[in-house]
């Protein structure tokens, strides 16, 4: 919102140059640039909204800053910001993937490579982490959010169960809870 309480007005050309941005940041994910970009230097969501879209696109298939990028671009320029967000999200890194891949082909057994590749997943981790943590700030201080948080991960990162077969159960019993707790 700006200072007359209004949405900024926001066309598609900054939506792909927005999502441009994001996703030629991003190795090994873009969900910490798109926070970045969205959130703290675009303003173009709260922290909450941002949460919640995120929350919204992970429910949904495909991929989930791509589908928060779609709603973005639907949500401030209709069919046009939706076409810019694909554009800018998937366009640039393509031709930038295309070219990394004929590159490493040819020098793929290079020592100092390798030493590349291993640093960048490195730093990968510790932007997952790190912004992990500050969306977890956002939410309620209630136990229940942190119970299903923790229930979702012992599901499929400890016992390594199907991430559909965790979510058919827990989307229902969070859902009923949090009902429950607002009547």
């Amino acid at each position: 919102m700006d200072e007359t309480g209004q949405p900024p007005k926001i066309g598609a050309l900054d939506i792909f140059l927005a999502f441009a941005q994001i996703s030629i940041s991003g190795f090994g994910g873009v969900l910490f640039w798109a926070h970045r970009v969205l959130v703290e230097q675009r303003r173009w969501l709260s922290d909450r909204e941002f949460v919640d879209l995120l929350a919204l696109g992970q429910l949904l298939p495909g991929p989930n800053v791509f589908n928060l990028s779609i709603m973005i671009g639907d949500r401030h320029a209709g069919l046009r910001g939706v076409f810019a967000a694909m554009a800018g999200f998937m366009g640039v890194p393509f031709l930038i993937v295309i070219g990394i891949a004929m590159l490493y082909q040819r020098y793929e057994a290079l020592p100092l490579v390798q030493s590349g590749l291993s640093g960048m997943s490195a730093v990968a981790v510790g932007l997952l982490i790190a912004n992990g943590i500050k969306m977890a700030m956002v939410l309620p201080r209630h136990w229940r959010p942190w119970l299903f948080g923790l229930l979702a991960f012992a599901g499929v990162g400890a016992l390594r169960w199907p991430l559909i077969g965790v979510l058919a159960v827990l989307a229902p019993l969070a859902v009923a809870t949090s009902w429950r707790r607002g009547r």
